[in-house]
């Protein structure tokens, strides 16, 4: 049962299947690396399955074979493991031709850091397939897509801003360095999902600190702000400790996810956790 079981239905439900990022979190599963299931009444997406994607989407209630759009941000394991199974649950065992893929180019057809990360075999089945660069726009169901840019070992990664009519934008960054410029793709978001894989003071190339989530979250000013994709640093440093020095730094109400946190997205930014008390277990520990 979830905490908040007053609140109504909301346009819009992003599920935090995993909030793990990079290779310890992965091997070790504190924190799951299952992505992001973002639901809307014509919407039935998959964002960065990696190691875990199908097993705790039928895990949490949510039947595979109901997508109808698999995102993949770049070309790292934990962030594409299970596309190639979703893929085959949502044309319904490779049967049906049906559904969006959604990728970077380095997952469609490699690149000079990796080969491609879905086979052409799967790549065949989705209705439509995206490669997906930098400030390209395209349609998944009712809603709006931009692609945003990322700075990453993989050079091919990319973000994306989703675009509804009704209820503003909320979007995701993937994992990237700051750079000058990146608040711009964010500007007016609503909601902004950070891969923040580093506490403050511990910088590795390629990937986002407490300090760059600060940077960002100060050029956007979102309404809601939101870490995910946590390395084992940041979970031992504390993530509930580092989204509040970035509301304190920023006055952007930030909140580092939980594995099976969920958010609705609508006229409100409403934020719900499976129970009080696994809110206050998990903050302890991390």
């Amino acid at each position: 049962m979830f905490a908040d079981i007053s609140l109504s239905m909301a346009p819009y439900e992003l599920i935090f299947l995993g909030t793990g990022g990079g290779r310890f979190a992965t091997l070790t599963q504190k924190r799951r690396t299952a992505g992001i299931r973002i639901l809307g009444e014509d919407l039935n997406l998959h964002l960065d399955p990696g190691p875990g994607a199908l097993v705790y989407s039928i895990s949490e209630g949510l039947d595979p074979q109901k997508l109808n759009a698999v995102f993949v941000s770049h070309c790292h394991p934990d962030h594409y493991t299970d596309a190639e199974v979703l893929i085959e649950a949502m044309t319904i065992g490779m049967t049906k031709k049906r559904g969006m893929l959604a990728a970077s180019k380095s997952v469609l057809k490699g690149s000079s850091v990796c080969e491609p990360s879905i086979s052409k075999y799967h790549q065949q089945m989705p209705e439509k397939v995206v490669e997906a660069v930098p400030n390209m726009k395209f349609q998944v169901a009712n809603i709006g897509v931009s692609v945003t840019e990322a700075r990453h070992t993989d050079p091919d990664a990319v973000g994306f801003r989703f675009e509804t009519k009704e209820y503003g934008d909320f979007a995701y960054t993937s994992d990237t360095e700051y750079f000058e410029g990146i608040g711009k793709y964010y500007e007016g978001a609503r909601l902004l999902m950070l891969c923040v894989m580093r506490p403050a003071g511990k910088p590795w190339k390629g990937h986002m600190t407490t300090e760059d989530a600060v940077k960002i979250v100060e050029e956007a000013r979102p309404e809601q702000a939101v870490l995910t994709h946590l390395g084992m640093q940041m979970i031992f440093q504390g993530p509930a400790k580092e989204a509040k020095l970035i509301e304190e730094k920023t006055g952007v109400a930030t909140t580092a996810a939980l594995d099976g946190m969920r958010i609705n997205f609508g006229e409100n930014i409403k934020i719900q956790v499976k129970s009080a008390k696994t809110q206050q277990e998990l903050n302890q520990f991390f």
